[in-house]
């Protein structure tokens, strides 16, 4: 059977290698189920909006850098600039507290509820 999608994928985090690290990992543990595209990551709120039109995702994750009103935030406006997006927030500190794999494991396990959905 054919892997689902694409999907193309956009981030919001102030660390730019990290998140293209991050989702390259998942990328490479769904490859046999998913396509994703890994298409832009933009580093503040206000660069949100020109990812957007730009790049037209179909998911946006948000990093754990942002607090969960920040994270509401970046939700609101994917979802005003594409509707149907679907989008993700990572929980606040979980890459801090608990490390780039656990980021990984949230992500894949959350997957198929997000992009099935």
């Amino acid at each position: 059977m054919a892997p689902k999608g694409p999907y193309k994928l956009c981030t919001v985090n102030k660390a730019p290698t990290r998140a293209k690290v991050l989702i390259g990992r998942l990328i490479d543990d769904l490859k046999d189920e998913y396509t994703i595209e890994y298409a832009a990551n933009c580093e503040t709120i206000a660069e949100i909006e020109n990812m957007l039109q730009t790049h037209r995702p179909d998911i946006l994750f948000s990093a754990s850098m942002w607090t969960p009103d920040e994270a509401i935030e970046i939700r609101q406006a994917a979802q005003r600039m594409i509707p149907g997006i679907k989008t993700m927030a990572i929980p606040y500190g979980m890459q801090v507290e608990q490390g780039p794999d656990a980021v990984v494991d949230f992500l894949r396990a959350r997957w198929r509820g997000v992009v099935e959905t």
